[in-house]
C-alpha cells in the first residue's frame, strides 16, 4: 500500500462504508449540476419546417437550377418550332432559364435577402 492509505486490508474505504461513499458521490453530482451552465436547447434540423439536412438542401438548390435551365430550353424549342426562328428562340430561352435558375438558387440560399418560399409583402 502507499503511504496515503490507512487501511486494514479489508477492502473498505478509509472514509467509511459503501453507503457513505454513494452519498458523497450523489452530493458531488448535485454540486456539479449546480455549477454547470445550462445546456442550450438542441435545435432540431426538422423544427424549422424548410430547414433540412445539408444534403437535402444541396439537392434542392441543384434541382432548382437544373429545372430552370431545362424549362428555358423546352420553351425555346417550342418557340422555335412554332415561329420557325431556329436557333434564336432556343438560345434566348436557355439564357433566360439559366438566369432564372441562378436567381432561384440565390433566393433559396438567402443571398438576395428574401427568405425562400416566403412572400416579401
Amino acid at each position: 500500500m502507499s503511504g496515503n492509505e490507512a487501511g486494514d486490508g479489508s477492502g473498505n474505504t478509509p472514509g467509511g462504508s459503501d453507503g457513505d461513499l454513494s452519498e458523497r458521490l450523489k452530493r458531488l453530482g448535485t454540486q456539479l449540476d449546480r455549477k454547470r451552465p445550462p445546456a442550450a436547447p438542441a435545435s432540431s434540423p426538422r423544427s424549422g419546417g424548410s430547414d433540412g439536412s445539408a444534403l437535402g438542401r444541396a439537392m434542392r438548390l441543384s434541382t432548382e437550377f437544373v429545372a430552370g435551365v431545362i424549362a428555358g430550353g423546352i420553351l425555346g424549342w417550342i418557340f422555335d418550332r412554332l415561329l420557325g426562328t431556329a436557333p434564336w428562340g432556343l438560345m434566348v430561352f436557355l439564357l433566360l432559364g439559366f438566369l432564372t435558375g441562378i436567381y432561384n438558387v440565390m433566393r433559396l440560399s438567402g443571398f438576395t435577402g428574401q427568405a425562400g418560399g416566403k412572400d416579401p409583402r
